[in-house]
């Protein structure tokens, strides 16, 4: 999705937040979170997360996910006045029963920039990151971790082409050379390299050897407009793929597609969502059989995708969506299906909040319905949370998830039905098994 922009203007100046909003930030952590910091039980054993055909395992035991994106996790640990609010994230997402958190492992000369410029690290930002994934781990909560954007929020590969310009050694000033641009590819190998044998200041393990990381994602939404076939694309996924994997053998990959289907797909005319998701240079079925990518990714956004007002039909089209990835994941891929992104925009005509709710609801049963009949659905991810104290890092489909009780309610008691499927998980025996007594 095309992420707000503001959070990082104005973060860019410390004079925005003055001491009283710390103070309130503080307080509202407190009061919202205060049973949290007496219960929290440290440290929970984290294994490895493997893959069994199209099932997540953890412990020889499936595992499915109720996940949720707080991509600021690394760029709000940085400074002492916005690190609180990750142990606040951390722990709510803990308290909901939920088991994976999707957030950036890049930021790429930007405001706060985790690499200045290629091959050139800010040892506080790592620090920031090491710090997250930590804190993740002391609550039980695995991360999944992007490695760039394609979007330009955070530096994305237009950054990457910006440098290559700039050092006179880029082919292209298009966007889409990052792709193909050898020197490019050079830089993005090198600091994947970097992130993956980090080792972290905090534990002292090496990130590659981390069970709190739940999986790699290459890129976030990749497209490659300037060749709708889908080879360039398809090129740069092959050799990438293969490099996270010759540095990294324990954590799964995955390439971080929004599921559309490509030219030569039947599909491209029967589920896409209009025709021009089939030009984009990505191909949901070809990216993800790669022998090298561990599980497929897709997002859901009805109402940016499509002109179809009624959230009626909108709720009809995800269902196909979706239904229609599960059967890839069984049928073509025999590999797990997750639906790292899904957001329903505030912006829409006639928006309530309970739109919302009808749209979790339909993705959360979809994926009940899947785990109960042990098919390839694997996991979801709502796009996106926040703690209080954040409104200008919002975009039109983020929320605090505890504000709103009906919303909580159905987040909640999905990681409960998920719960009696697999069980509970070691990590989830805090907060878990009250959680849902309390739901019977």
């Amino acid at each position: 999705m095309v992420k707000s922009q503001i959070g990082r203007m104005v973060a860019g100046n410390g004079l925005f937040y003055p001491i009283i909003g710390f103070a309130s930030c503080v307080a509202f952590i407190y009061l919202s979170f205060g049973d949290l910091w007496v219960n929290y039980h440290k440290d929970p054993k984290l294994s490895f997360v493997e893959r069994n055909g199209s099932h997540f395992m953890v412990d020889g035991r499936v595992f499915y996910v109720n996940g949720w994106n707080s991509y600021w996790l690394m760029d709000h640990a940085v400074d002492e006045y916005s690190r609180p609010r990750i142990k606040a994230m951390l722990q709510a997402g803990a308290k909901m029963g939920l088991t994976v958190c999707r957030t950036w492992a890049f930021n790429d000369g930007a405001y706060n920039a985790l690499q200045i410029s290629p091959g050139r690290f800010d040892e506080r930002v790592f620090k920031a990151l090491d710090h997250v994934i930590a804190e993740a781990g002391q609550h039980g909560i695995r991360l999944l971790l992007s490695l760039v954007n394609n979007l330009q929020a955070y530096g994305g590969k237009t950054q990457y082409v910006k440098w290559a310009w700039e050092e006179g050694v880029g082919l292209s000033a298009s966007n889409d050379s990052f792709f193909f641009d050898p020197s490019i590819r050079h830089y993005f190998k090198n600091y994947v390299k970097t992130v993956l044998t980090r080792k972290n200041t905090i534990t002292g393990v090496q990130y590659r050897d981390d069970p709190t990381i739940f999986a790699w994602e290459l890129i976030n939404e990749p497209r490659c407009i300037t060749d709708a076939s889908g080879d360039t694309l398809q090129d740069w996924i092959e050799e990438m793929s293969t490099f996270v994997k010759s540095i990294d053998k324990k954590h799964l990959l995955t390439v971080g597609l929004e599921g559309f289907y490509g030219p030569k797909s039947p599909k491209r005319l029967t589920v896409n969502p209009e025709w021009w998701a089939s030009e984009l240079g990505s191909d949901f079925i070809r990216n993800s059989k790669l022998s090298t990518v561990d599980f497929a990714s897709v997002h859901i956004y009805p109402d940016h995708w499509s002109h179809e007002q009624e959230l009626e039909d909108k709720l009809k089209f995800v269902s196909k969506w979706m239904l229609s990835h599960i059967e890839d994941g069984d049928d073509e891929l025999k590999k797990p299906v997750t639906f790292t992104e899904f957001g329903l925009s505030n912006e829409n005509k006639g928006f309530e909040p309970s739109h919302r709710d009808k749209f979790f609801k339909t993705v959360f049963d979809i994926m009940y319905k899947s785990a109960k009949k042990k098919r390839s659905g694997a996991g979801s991810f709502t796009w996106q949370f926040f703690v209080g104290g954040m409104e200008e890092y919002n975009d039109e489909f983020g929320f605090v998830p505890w504000e709103r009780p009906e919303t909580y309610k159905l987040i909640t008691e999905h990681s409960c039905r998920l719960a009696r499927i697999q069980g509970v998980l070691p990590s989830q025996k805090g907060y878990l098994k009250e959680l849902c007594l309390q739901r019977r």
